[in-house]
């Protein structure tokens, strides 16, 4: 299936292993499993997944907000993984959402409500310490948008997180130390307090770019060592303190520029 829709040309189709590709202008977004919503193809989307199920277990119902939907592959986990869970999605992209809904149908009461609106404007309209769960995952032109990762956006973040709440976001970099990264994780802890970082080991040592996943909370985090020993590939847990140094705190007023991943990159 094919459709014009906000952010460009949007196509769904079959992979050789059952599941279901999403791409907008060729770039991938999404793959999801209709038949199993359990199975996340995507390596960093199975390290969320580590997260949703040691901040809450499993049939315990959560309060999610999503923070970027292509074809809203998390929260189909936690529908499946949680039922009766209460699932809003800020995705700006209204044709993208509509197109996604008849191509990859959600089951009924599902429990996600997808709002047409970015998720800097989108955040500000939740209640306070209405959250369990945070989840960022959005990209613009292959870039986590800079507005999504200052002190002003983690504070909206903040407010709306219970006190036991917790933040997870998908950031990417590949840099020789890793100086985006740095930047956020020092702005998180200014704003949450500390956390952990989850990457293959070859990223976090500046050798290689990836996913870098970011999981803060006022409270604390759940303990994701063994989580990170066995999944494929292992991914190691490192401590916000260990890798913010002396990095300064990203503020709205700096207008940054977030780096894109490497050409082709999402292209596979």
């Amino acid at each position: 299936m094919e459709r014009k829709v906000g952010s460009g040309t949007a196509t769904v189709e079959a992979d050789a292993d059952g599941t279901f590709v999403l791409r907008v202008d060729g770039s991938l977004q999404s793959q999801v499993d209709l038949a199993d919503p359990t199975h996340l193809s995507f390596e960093y989307m199975r390290r969320i997944g580590d997260v949703v199920d040691a901040v809450a277990p499993r049939r315990q119902p959560v309060a999610v907000v999503h923070i970027g939907g292509a074809a809203l592959s998390l929260p189909r986990y936690v529908a499946a993984t949680r039922a009766r869970s209460r699932q809003i999605v800020l995705e700006p992209d209204e044709d993208l959402t509509e197109f996604v809904r008849e191509a990859l149908p959600l089951p009924k009461r599902s429990g996600i409500k997808v709002r047409a609106v970015t998720g800097r404007a989108g955040i500000t309209q939740l209640y306070d310490d209405s959250m369990d769960l945070l989840i960022l995952d959005a990209f613009e032109r292959e870039a986590v948008p800079a507005n999504l990762v200052t002190g002003e956006f983690f504070t909206e973040c903040a407010r709306v997180l219970r006190p036991t709440g917790v933040l997870v976001a998908n950031l990417i970099d590949g840099s020789a130390g890793l100086p985006f990264i740095r930047r956020v994780v020092a702005t998180v802890r200014g704003v949450l307090g500390d956390g952990v970082v989850l990457a293959e080991r070859k990223v976090l040592r500046g050798k290689g770019f990836g996913n870098v996943i970011l999981v803060a909370s006022p409270h604390s985090v759940p303990d994701l060592t063994a989580a990170g020993r066995k999944a494929q590939p292992p991914y190691d847990v490192m401590p916000l303190s260990e890798l913010a140094g002396k990095a300064a705190p990203l503020l709205d007023a700096e207008g940054f520029v977030t780096p894109p991943a490497p050409p082709g990159t999402f292209r596979s």
